[in-house]
Order: structure tokens, then C-alpha cells, then sequence
């Protein structure tokens, strides 16, 4: 068992527990970080390569997304150990043994994260009756269905192409991990003029400077089919996306996936992250210093926690569209307008937006 209390500071975490159920064969780490501002809003993750310290850094990311985005709501995460792809049946006895075991944590509310869907959050609800992210079937917003982070993502490259001397029509784009926060990005953008040049799943890299057809690539992978598979464009290996010629690159899958190692490769101006930690802090410190403008993720990729949380009050799809594009606008210039003033990264400035309003919730609660 790794050793939690490394991970302690003065934010948290406040609970981490460890789940194991023998029946179901459930293994899963649960990390409530920071309920300052409120119960904790966080996913729960499957894969088979998870870790605590992986989970842990994913909720204090989740505690300054909450608190950057001025949700009354803290940050905690959970991760089961797991195939995502197995078969139905069984990942359905894993989440339910998964809600049972969480159904006393009551200042933890689960959602959707990679490898769990709408339908996963209808099975911990018909369990304990509390998370979000639920199928519209159930009264809830499907924040995947409808785009909520793709559309947040776009919302924050529009503020922040003015802070690199770049104009979202014709802009190129490259999408690492063509999931459900990439390939919404991806369609949001061409929206407003950008062109997607390349896009990335687990099996490969797809380019075209000339321009990828987006629907058909969603209509795809819809299928279960690889990007590969598409009729035109180059195919290269999944890790070719990072040195893809492009002027926005935005990862949308797993943390750490820009590092030390391959951080000279990327040829963007801008990186918007819609993956949780998707860039080490080495890494962004290298692109910071090229010059490369960095939108941070709890900054970018807000759109889904606050699709939640107005989901979580009873709010319905248009009040979640314009309470994202109100809050990721606002906090995306903020960051990077304070980032510039202080000729720190941008990291340092959302850190320091974030921290501070943690602090002051917590100052106004008691603590045991």
C-alpha cells in the first residue's frame, strides 16, 4: 500500500480510503481532498493502471477546478482497478459494489471520468441515490453526450488565442485522445472556424494538414473502430501526435502524457489541457519558457464539473451551456492575464486564483 501521507498539506487530503470487496472483486481507492467550499464533485476513473497517488492528484486537481470555477462544492476523485471494456454485466456489479461501499461518504458526490459513463452514475445513483452526471432518462444533464468539457475547451482557447498572436480561423489543431472531451473540442472549435489536422486514439495518430472530417470521424468511433480505420489521411503511431505540426494542441486523455522526455516535439503555440494533469510540471515549465502559451486543466476543462453542479441543483442543459461559457471565459482571462502581469506560468497564477478561495472557505469553517 503506497504511503498516503506524503500527499498531505495544508488543503488536505481529508479522507482517503481503500476499497476492496471480495464478492465483485472491486479494488478501489477513494480520495475526499477538500471540503472547504462543500461536498466534494469528482469522477471515478476506471482503468487497470491506476494508482493513490494518481487518484490523490486528481482530487486536489478537482479541489482548485471547484474552487477556480467558484463552485460550492470541494474536490475528491476515485479510481477502480479495472478493465473499462469488459463487459457490461460486470462493470456494472463493480460500480455498484463500488456505491455501496461509498454510500456513508456523504461529502463525496461521484460522476463520470474516463472509463465510466452516464450509465455507470445510473447505477451509483439507483445504489445510493447521489451523483452526477446521470442519463437525461433519469433527470440529469449527460454531460458527455451534449459536450459540456469539449465546449468548455473551446470556450477557453478563444480567450486564450489573444495571448498568443493567434486567430481561430484556419487555426490548426491536434487532439490527443478522440474520447468524449476531444472530439466535442474538436467540433466546437471547427465551429468557430479552427481546422482539426490530426486526432489520436489508443490504437494510432490520423494527420492531415488539409483537414480531417470531423463528423465522420465521430460517427467512427462511435462504431468502437479505431481512428486507423478512417478512408483518408496519414496513419501514424499514437505518440506521433505530440511533434504534429499544429497551432492548438489539446491532450483529452491520460495525465503525464507531455513530459521531460518528448515536451521538444510539440510545435504548438497553444496547448489547452482537457485532460486532468496531462503535462508534468517540467514540461510546462519548458513550453513556458518557448514561449508556448498554456491553458491549465482545471482551468480548461471546468465545463464538465460545472455541468454537474448545476445538474446536482436541479438545473437543466441551458443554464449549464451559459454558466460554462460565463465561468471558463472569466477564469481563463483572469489566469492568463495575471500570469502575464506577474511573468509567472500560467499554472502558478490558477494555483494562486484557486488557493485562495479554498483558504477563505476555510477559514469559515470548523475543523475537527
Amino acid at each position: 500500500m503506497e504511503d498516503v501521507f506524503r500527499f498531505r498539506d495544508d488543503l488536505g487530503p481529508a479522507k482517503v480510503i481503500h476499497i476492496t470487496e471480495t464478492h465483485s472483486g472491486l479494488r478501489s481507492v477513494l480520495v475526499v481532498d477538500n471540503v472547504a467550499c462543500g461536498p466534494a464533485i469528482g469522477g471515478v476513473r476506471m482503468a487497470p493502471d491506476v494508482s493513490t497517488e494518481e487518484c490523490f492528484r486528481l482530487a486536489r486537481a478537482m479541489t482548485l477546478k471547484n474552487a477556480a470555477a467558484g463552485l460550492r462544492h470541494g474536490g475528491g476523485k476515485a479510481v477502480i482497478f479495472a478493465d473499462p471494456r469488459q463487459p457490461a454485466d460486470g462493470k456494472q456489479k463493480l460500480l455498484r459494489a463500488f456505491a455501496g461501499a461509498i454510500a456513508d461518504v456523504t461529502d463525496y458526490i461521484a460522476g463520470p471520468d474516463m472509463g465510466t459513463d452516464e450509465s455507470c452514475m445510473a447505477w451509483v445513483y439507483d445504489e445510493i441515490g447521489r451523483c452526477v452526471g446521470l442519463p437525461a432518462a433519469l433527470g440529469g444533464i449527460p454531460l458527455d453526450e451534449i459536450g459540456a468539457t469539449g465546449f468548455g475547451l473551446a470556450v477557453a482557447t478563444e480567450v486564450a488565442k489573444d495571448f498568443c498572436d493567434l486567430h481561430l480561423e484556419g487555426a490548426r489543431v491536434a487532439v490527443q485522445g478522440f474520447g468524449s472531451v476531444g472530439r466535442h473540442a474538436a467540433h466546437f472549435l471547427a465551429e468557430k472556424g479552427a481546422v482539426l489536422v490530426a486526432a489520436a486514439d489508443s490504437q494510432g495518430t490520423l494527420v492531415d494538414p488539409k483537414g480531417l472530417d470531423i463528423a465522420a470521424l465521430i460517427a467512427l468511433k462511435r462504431t468502437g473502430r479505431p481512428l486507423a480505420d478512417h478512408g483518408s489521411g496519414e496513419k501514424l503511431s499514437r505518440d506521433a501526435i505530440v511533434g504534429v505540426d499544429c497551432d492548438i494542441w489539446i491532450p483529452a486523455a491520460r495525465p503525464d502524457v507531455i513530459h521531460k522526455g518528448n515536451v521538444d516535439q510539440l510545435q504548438a503555440k497553444l496547448v489547452v489541457q482537457g485532460a486532468n494533469i496531462p503535462v508534468t510540471p517540467e514540461a510546462e515549465a519548458a513550453l513556458h519558457s518557448r514561449g508556448v502559451v498554456t491553458v491549465p486543466d482545471f482551468i480548461a476543462n471546468a465545463g464538465g464539473v460545472i455541468c454537474g453542479a448545476v445538474e446536482y441543483r436541479g438545473g437543466g442543459q441551458r443554464q449549464a451551456f451559459e454558466t460554462i461559457e460565463e465561468k471558463v471565459r472569466q477564469n481563463t482571462r483572469s489566469v492568463l492575464e495575471a500570469a502575464r502581469a506577474e511573468g509567472v506560468q500560467p499554472r502558478q497564477a490558477a494555483d494562486a486564483l484557486a488557493r485562495r478561495r479554498v483558504a477563505a472557505a476555510m477559514q469559515l469553517r470548523r475543523w475537527a
